[in-house]
């Protein structure tokens, strides 16, 4: 089996959930070629990131000539499959989210591309992300290129379903994964019934050596971590509201912000506000072995986000045996169960976040104990690596077995 992986940026510290699944499809036989449109310049912090990128193709390191000419040679030599390429380029850019100039780059990016999956024989392509990623491979395909699929995490897609226009991605792909129900859910309102079949749950997975390190207790220092870009989405501001109520009535806490981000200036900002420079602490961008030090080394993982998928963080929390505050947003829920591994609030609320702090802070250790068990028992049953990537690999098997028996020679001879 011979597929392509094309995200948009990659490798990334964000990112570890897409190598953790090309890395697993691999083990299990599949040939996975990286693409990406940039991600060759980054500060990576993670060995393994660094591996990865020296075996990613990069669409955009040699500026624009080779999209323009990757552009010309196909309208070339594919016009009419071009032209079907370029109908749905300007349909993308009518009442979308970004003009016609953005989506005929895309069209340059799927022509650069093609000549790489068929020089690899490649029969598959695969995205993560419903947004441009999945426009690229889409009009791929309708170029000439070999099926291919996506994967949708949302919440992104989800507040602009019409101006990514997914209901037509879906509808030319092969098939669509979605990270949790409450995504499936999500995609079923957009696409058309009879795509529905096409739509199906592959979570996101840990390596089994991220679960399997030596236990550590649960500390007694009252230190709490929240690990994400700072950003809008994430509640990081809400976060420092709620601490500052904490500091007010003299409970002791230590509060690590495990990420970097747009926002981070004016988070810093409302932490000299409220004097909280002794007691919360911004990392930047650090690697996945420091967030797991990090969570070894707290109470809990709080996560008080305003809009989600289902975050890769609170699967590695769980399976670290530390209990998680968080919101009852989108997938989350189907992972963490109030007052069993942790606890929920609603997203928003900066009382009932501050209850929460307050509930973990003051909690027994033996009770904190034993939702770390609780949840590390659920994540191992819903979130393994090797599990979900064999479900991906038989969805990949099932869209190839079709074109083996229609074809006798190689799909990707075909199509060239």
């Amino acid at each position: 089996m011979k597929i392509a992986y094309f995200v948009n940026q990659y490798p990334a510290v964000s990112l570890s959930f897409i190598r953790r699944e090309i890395l697993a499809l691999e083990r299990q036989g599949a040939e996975v070629l990286r693409i990406a449109l940039r991600g060759w310049d980054l500060d990576l912090a993670d060995d393994q990131d660094l591996i990865e990128r020296s075996r990613t193709i990069y669409v955009l390191n040699k500026g624009p000539l080779p999209l323009v000419s990757a552009l010309f040679q196909t309208a070339l030599t594919r016009p009419f499959k071009f032209l079907r390429a370029l109908k749905y380029v300007v349909k993308f850019s009518f009442r979308a989210d970004r003009p016609l100039p953005v989506h005929l780059i895309y069209l340059a990016e799927a022509c650069r591309i093609l000549p790489w999956l068929i020089k690899s024989e490649i029969q598959h392509i695969h995205a993560h992300f419903g947004t441009n990623s999945a426009e690229v491979v889409m009009l791929t395909h309708l170029l000439g290129g070999p099926s291919y699929s996506f994967t949708v995490h949302g919440p992104e897609e989800f507040d602009k379903t019409t101006f990514i226009y997914l209901k037509d991605k879906i509808h030319h792909a092969a098939f669509v994964a979605a990270i949790s129900s409450y995504t499936r859910s999500q995609l079923y309102r957009w696409a058309d019934y009879h795509d529905w079949h096409k739509i199906h749950v592959i979570h996101c997975g840990l390596e089994t050596s991220f679960h399997t390190v030596a236990h550590q207790p649960i500390p007694t220092t009252p230190k709490i971590v929240c690990v994400g870009r700072l950003c809008e989405q994430k509640g990081q501001l809400l976060l420092i509201n709620a601490v500052s109520q904490l500091a007010e009535k003299g409970l002791p806490f230590e509060l690590v912000l495990a990420g970097d981000g747009e926002m981070r200036e004016e988070i810093e900002h409302l932490i000299t506000k409220y004097h909280l420079q002794s007691q919360v602490t911004i990392t930047g961008w650090i690697s996945s072995e420091q967030v797991r030090e990090h969570l070894l080394t707290s109470r809990a993982l709080v996560l008080p986000s305003f809009a989600e998928g289902l975050p890769v963080v609170i699967m590695e929390a769980l399976a670290l045996k530390r209990p998680v505050l968080t919101t009852y947003v989108a997938g989350i829920p189907e992972l963490v169960r109030h007052g069993e591994s942790g606890w929920l609030f609603p997203a928003g609320d900066v009382e009932e976040l501050t209850s929460a702090l307050e509930e973990l802070l003051t909690a027994p250790l033996e009770q904190l104990q034993r939702m770390g068990e609780a949840g590390y028992q659920r994540v191992l049953e819903r979130h393994s690596i090797d599990t979900e990537a064999a479900k991906l690999k038989q969805l990949f098997e099932k869209t190839l077995k079709p074109q083996a028996m229609a074809n006798t020679e190689s799909p990707v001879r075909q199509i060239a």
